[in-house]
Parts: C-alpha cells; sequence; structure tokens
C-alpha cells in the first residue's frame, strides 16, 4: 500500500483509517501491508506519537 509521503497527510490518513476502520495500529498495518515500525518512526520524527488508548496519533 502506498502511504502518503508528507508527514501531516500520513498522520491525518493514518487517523482516519484508526478511527473508521481499524481497532488498533496493528491490525491496521497488518491489513495494508504496511511496516509497523517504518510508519511509527516516520510519524515519531513529524511530531506524533501513538496513544494506544485513544487508537490515534496525536
Amino acid at each position: 500500500m502506498q502511504l502518503p509521503n508528507d508527514p501531516v497527510m500520513l498522520f491525518s490518513y493514518v487517523n482516519l483509517k484508526l478511527r473508521d476502520y481499524y481497532s488498533d495500529l496493528e491490525e491496521m498495518c497488518e491489513d495494508l501491508d504496511v511496516d509497523q515500525a517504518m510508519l511509527v518512526e516516520k510519524l515519531t520524527k513529524a511530531g506524533y506519537a501513538y496513544d494506544r488508548d485513544k487508537n490515534r496519533f496525536a
């Protein structure tokens, strides 16, 4: 799956998917065939962190 390259667009896209379709980040990454570590690293570098309890990046 091709994810947006822009960090803000990626943040928005991932949170939309998490909110509307997936119960957690692991499920989303597995279903979309996305490397979870790469995704978290990319969003962390942009200043976002995954909140497991809220199932979103903030």
